[in-house]
């Protein structure tokens, strides 16, 4: 037989005009690659900020195009969208609204990356993370004005992995997706430029533990591959329904994958890394982290355990109803023990994740008139993220001789060195406790809606319990900042650029906005529908 005779290899059938906002990130990632090898030192930072702030406002776009493009699938009444690149991706509702939920935290987070007016003219980042602290070398680096522009194109790569991660319709895809997340965050979260140790300290502790939940996670692909023979989320499904393996494989798999996912959203007990990691993280990083990881990390747990696994429901409904639980209860009363603002709030992003677990677990597919569990999950993924990137801007300005001042005791008084300020931060702290008027309140209405929708009224009750105590952490720092007299001469307010100063009032307007008129936001998360299978 010659080679004449052979029939053709049929290339790949890959939708581009679907998951352009995808390639437009990924272009951005490279091109500020290629930009850090060939543009000199002097205009480097501001020519890497404008290649992923442009990258991003351009994907972003894009995403609106996309999701306006997204048709209704045959035989279902809720999903829209389809199954693309060989099955690669799921461009469905769910996973575009997303997209661009991620692409406005990346936007407001890579604001805060490209502050340099804080530090004496240079940005959040060392200058050479190879030296050691309090070396020589860093010494001269920091004279030289020194700065590490790598960080933008780390971002825009863990931005991409997030993109993907949402969105993968198989399992290998959705590892590779995690990895490419994790990896530039692992590195991120080292290059702080003041209190490097335990900077670095973070970097190893979320390196080392996020391996190990990696671990846990592939471990679980390859028992469900095992149990079904796919790695696609619908074969799963179908193998799941009909029970054709074992019983003890599926629900291995179901568990290990589990653990590798609520380790993303710091779910108890595999939230250890949080408080760690967002206080030894640089800022800005710790605002996209907080934001961003939780968005996509929620929305790739729901897609597994709907689409995958939503045969076995019942098996592993129970065992997330007392997750939830516990995390809201440990979120909250641990938070109201912490001393440094930046635990506090890791500790209420523990919380939160609790929270966002009650719609889970009510897996809640939606009724006329109703809200469902995805629908409520993205909404309060909205609320809780423009909330955590503006409190955690506002961090990075309260500050004192060794930068940040994020002991609460140094707040004291905040309320009168700068009422406004001070206000601000209360009126995020007033949405993660749920009080009306405020994005946070409807957020927490909506999930609570579709957990009793879904007849876990108890799992309701204690979410609403678990609230009330929340408040008094919040509550508490809202008295710190304005009843409570300053310490020596009070706080140090740093005035920042129009770029913190944007976030921090973007964030703001949001979450009042969200709260008074949350109609619109709230339709188009309903309008994004069911994840496409």
């Amino acid at each position: 037989m010659i080679l004449a005779d052979l029939p053709p290899i049929a290339g790949p059938d890959v939708e581009y005009a679907l998951i352009a906002p995808i390639l437009i990130i990924t272009a951005a990632a490279v091109i500020g690659t290629v930009v850090e090898a060939v543009v000199p030192r002097g205009p480097r930072f501001v020519v890497q900020a404008l290649v992923a702030v442009v990258g991003v406002v351009a994907a972003l776009v894009d995403t609106v195009v996309v999701y306006r493009s997204l048709d209704a699938v045959k035989g279902s009444q809720t999903a829209r969208g389809e199954i693309s690149t060989e099955g690669a991706l799921s461009v469905d509702g769910p996973g575009v609204f997303i997209w661009g939920l991620l692409l406005v935290f990346a936007l407001l987070s890579f604001l805060l990356f490209a502050e340099r007016r804080l530090d004496a003219g240079l940005s959040a980042f060392t200058g050479r993370a190879a030296d050691a602290p309090g070396s020589a070398g860093e010494a001269e680096a920091q004279a030289a004005n020194i700065e590490h522009t790598e960080i933008f194109p780390l971002a825009v790569f863990a931005l991409l992995g997030m993109m993907v991660f949402a969105t993968s319709n198989d399992l290998l895809t959705m590892f590779v997706a995690l990895e490419v997340l994790s990896l530039p965050l692992y590195l991120l979260c080292g290059l702080a430029r003041r209190r490097r140790l335990l900077s670095q300290e973070a970097a190893l502790k979320y390196f080392l533990l996020g391996a190990f939940s990696s671990a846990f996670f592939l471990y679980g692909v390859a028992l469900a591959y095992g149990y079904s023979g796919s790695f696609e989320l619908s074969e799963i499904d179908a193998a799941v329904t009909t029970r054709t393996g074992s019983e003890n494989l599926l629900l291995a798999a179901i568990a290990l994958m589990a653990v590798g996912l609520l380790f993303k959203i710091s779910a108890v007990p595999f939230h250890t890394w949080t408080p760690d990691v967002y206080q030894g993280a640089p800022t800005p990083v710790t605002a996209f982290m907080a934001a961003g990881t939780k968005a996509a990390a929620f929305v790739a747990l729901m897609r597994v355990f709907f689409v995958a696994f939503g045969g076995a429901s019942w098996d592993w409904r129970p065992t997330i109803w007392v997750v939830a639980i516990i995390t809201m209860l440990l979120g909250s009363l641990v938070s109201i023990a912490q001393t440094d603002v930046k635990r506090m709030l890791a500790y209420s992003s523990v919380a939160h994740a609790g929270f966002l677990m009650v719609a889970f677990a009510g897996a809640f597919a939606g009724a006329a008139g109703r809200i469902t569990s995805v629908s409520s999950v993205l909404f309060y993924l909205t609320v809780y993220g423009v909330a955590s990137i503006g409190a955690f801007a506002i961090v990075t300005l309260i500050r004192d001789a060794g930068g940040e001042a994020t002991h609460l005791s140094r707040w004291a008084g905040l309320g009168k060195a700068s009422p406004l300020l001070a206000g601000t931060f209360a009126l995020f702290m007033l949405s993660f406790a749920g009080i009306p008027l405020t994005a946070g309140f409807i957020g927490k209405w909506a999930v609570f809606s579709a957990a009793w929708s879904g007849g876990y009224w108890s799992l309701v009750v204690a979410g609403v319990v678990v609230s009330a105590i929340a408040a008094y952490f919040y509550v508490r720092v809202i008295v710190l900042m304005f009843f409570t007299d300053p310490v020596g001469d009070g706080p140090t307010v740093a005035v920042p650029s129009a770029l913190t100063t944007v976030v921090i009032a973007a964030a703001a307007l949001a979450t009042v906005v969200l709260g008074v008129v949350p109609g619109p936001v709230l339709d188009l998360a309903q309008h994004a529908g069911a994840f496409v299978r």
